[in-house]
């Protein structure tokens, strides 16, 4: 048996052959209530797909695939079927700390495009086997990894006002909560986006004010705005052009005006590589959501690190079980800049036992084995769709 998939599972005193085959993948849709405006939910609510792996000696973990059709190719629909018709079947037997193997083995069943296919569907799988080899091992994932994580992640308030006369209010909605730093939707309309980046930088003159753009920009006006941008007082530029658009990035990057970070281009570490050798780019907003998981996200940010580059924690508004996985992440690898991670911002609903409590714009990196949460199960079978 080979030592793939998690360093540190033989010294935290887990023999390889311990651990027993997967037998049961079991899928479970369900909705959580959406509260205020964000322009990704068309409706008020949130899909989510809970996946419970559980192996032949009953041993069990709890992973989230978090599907946003307006973000990405991945509908809800699609991703239930893809989890119960293709990767299920794909894993079943196999070594459940084996992830590399697991991987290969959802790969094969689900095979990539330009990068892999169907990640959010596939990190489901992979963060219900790191919650489950954290509980074999009775280790929190990050002594797993070998580091010493952060104690709690300082958090930053998503704004996507429709109107400037909303932004005031927002801002003050977020301070009460305790947050103190901001990230900004911007694009498609640069005249608006500059008004709203004085506006945030005026009130919250010390804040982190990150800008990003999910694509919306076209290269000429990306190139215009970014200097403007920074001349409003922001910090760092995301995702200014559409993916595919890659002479533009390196066009940004040359104009130097901002740094400008990826996130919907960057699914794997391969093109991770590949962009870094283009000088596409200075940084990426990881989302272990988008990177089919754990697995590969960390991969990315010892990539990212060894290159001297900026990593920022963002996410796709995920509740529960994918926002622990993205805290974990966050904190065993020392992310000190504020995190946009906006489920507590804009969900309700948890269906924890014991859901994440927000303290001074903080929130407290998960320490219990695996990814530290306990998912209520009668609750989210009841409610399954």
């Amino acid at each position: 048996m080979t030592r793939r998939g998690f360093m540190g599972v033989a010294s935290a005193g887990l023999a390889w052959s311990a651990a027993a085959p997967i037998q049961k993948v079991e899928v479970f849709p369900v909705i959580y209530p959406v509260t205020g405006h964000f322009r990704f939910f068309p409706k008020p609510e949130r899909p989510a797909v809970f996946v419970k792996i559980t192996c032949e000696d009953g041993a069990a973990g709890w992973g989230q695939s978090v599907p946003t059709h307006t973000w990405s190719y991945e509908t809800p629909q699609s991703v239930v079927t893809t989890l119960r018709d293709y990767l299920a079947p794909a894993i079943i037997g196999l070594n459940p700390l084996d992830l590399a193997a697991v991987h290969k083995a959802m790969n094969r069943a689900i095979a990539p495009s330009f990068s892999t296919g169907m990640p959010i569907a596939k990190a489901g799988i992979d963060l219900a086997l790191h919650d489950l080899a954290g509980k074999l091992t009775k280790q929190p994932l990050a002594l797993l990894w070998g580091r010493k994580p952060l104690d709690r992640i300082t958090m930053s308030w998503t704004l996507n006002p429709r109107t400037l006369d909303e932004t005031a209010p927002l801002m003050e909605e977020g301070r009460k909560r305790g947050y103190r730093h901001f990230n900004i939707k911007v694009a498609p309309d640069p005249k608006f986006d500059l008004a709203l980046a004085r506006l945030v930088r005026k009130l919250a003159p010390d804040c982190f004010l990150w800008a990003d753009a999910n694509g919306g920009y076209d290269p000429a006006t990306a190139l215009q705005v970014a200097p403007k941008l920074a001349d409003a007082g922001v910090d760092v530029f995301e995702q200014p052009v559409p993916a595919n658009r890659l002479s533009a990035f390196a066009d940004l990057k040359k104009q130097g005006a901002l740094p400008i970070l990826m996130d919907e281009g960057i699914v794997s570490s391969v093109e991770l590589i590949e962009f870094i050798r283009l000088g596409l780019l200075d940084g990426v907003a990881m989302k272990p959501a988008r990177t089919a998981g754990l697995y590969d996200a960390k991969r990315q940010v010892e990539i990212l690190r060894e290159a001297g580059m900026m990593v920022l924690g963002s996410g796709l508004t995920d509740p529960d079980t994918s926002l622990a996985a993205s805290l974990i992440l966050y904190g065993a690898y020392q992310v000190t800049q504020p995190c946009a991670l906006n489920g507590p911002q804009f969900l309700t609903g948890s269906f924890l036992k014991q859901p994440f409590t927000l303290k001074d714009g903080t929130l407290s990196t998960p320490s219990a084995p695996g990814l530290g949460v306990e998912p209520d199960e009668d609750r989210i079978r009841r409610q399954s769709i």
